[in-house]
């Protein structure tokens, strides 16, 4: 199931349907989670965690263009 999703994520990449495939991004997180015993609360330490990390490090300094994707901000709610 996660191979058919992983191509069907790729289909809506390679056709500019960015927004869709960031949300099959979340399903196939959730699966994942699923499958490898992972809680939120697992996720949300590591989310904050990573926080922690990025606040603590000097912005890259290379500045982004307009060709350049933009990294987005997922949040998994539940």
């Amino acid at each position: 199931m996660l191979e058919t999703l992983d191509e069907c994520r790729k289909v809506l990449n390679q056709s500019n349907s960015r927004e869709t495939a960031e949300l099959l991004s979340i399903v196939i997180l959730d699966l994942r989670m699923r499958l490898k015993g992972i809680d939120n609360a697992d996720l949300r330490a590591l989310c904050d965690e990573m926080v922690r990390s990025a606040a603590s490090e000097p912005p890259p300094p290379s500045k982004q263009t307009q060709d350049q994707p933009r990294r987005p901000l997922l949040r998994v709610v539940k």
